[in-house]
């Protein structure tokens, strides 16, 4: 029964990733830059996506060993120099991913939350929905954190004056480092904020 939910969770979560990609592949296109699209990356074909240790290695070992599923696929290419304004224009491409995560995560946490109300969606589509927004809650929290390469780092350098643009390329430098940290010794902080927006949307307790 273990092994046939982890497929559920797997497909649920290349489905997610690949949604957040493919989005940030659209916003690039819509602002100038048709990198994505000629490396084939706007599709929802997930073998153009998954990347072997963040699809399927990262999410089987966070299933089995933490109790939750996590993982990431391998990043749509985009050229920021071809972006109508490459300093919003990176930020608004970043945006897109976790925008598309919390939006797959309000559409069906609503339709648990109603469903549950009105009893009129099957026992099985429900725990899916359920499975569905926690994965995208997880995701998409976790990819606005302002540590590089997550999306919430290029958010935050767009605010930042031209004068500390330098420190960009510094905290850069380090981004594997910072991102370890936060992963090892801080993920706690991210538990509160997903269970606080599931029980949000949801109407129910973050399991």
């Amino acid at each position: 029964m273990q092994e046939l939910d982890f497929i559920f969770a797997i497909a649920i979560l290349i489905m997610s990733v690949v949604s957040h990609e493919v989005s940030h592949g659209y916003m690039a296109l819509a602002l100038g830059d048709d990198t994505a699209k000629i490396s084939g990356r706007l599709t929802l074909n997930p073998f153009r996506h998954i990347d072997p240790l963040g699809s399927v290695i990262v999410p089987a070992i966070s299933y089995y060993a933490g109790g939750f599923i996590f993982g990431w696929a391998k990043p749509v290419p985009y050229n920021p120099y071809n972006l109508k304004s490459p300093r919003w224009g990176e930020a608004l491409v970043a945006g897109a991913g976790p925008a598309t995560n919390l939006v797959l995560a309000s559409v069906f946490g609503l339709l648990v939350r109603f469903g549950l109300l009105y009893g009129f969606l099957p026992e099985t589509f429900l725990s899916i929905a359920v499975l569905l927004v926690q994965i995208n809650l997880i995701l998409a929290v976790f990819n606005l954190i302002p540590i590089p390469p997550l999306d919430g780092s290029k958010i935050l350098f767009a605010l930042f004056p031209h004068r500390l643009y330098e420190w960009r390329a510094r905290i850069e430098e380090w981004s594997l480092f910072l991102l370890l940290i936060f992963v090892f010794f801080l993920w706690g902080f991210i538990t509160p904020i997903v269970a606080f927006l599931f029980s949000l949307i949801t109407g129910i307790s973050f399991q």
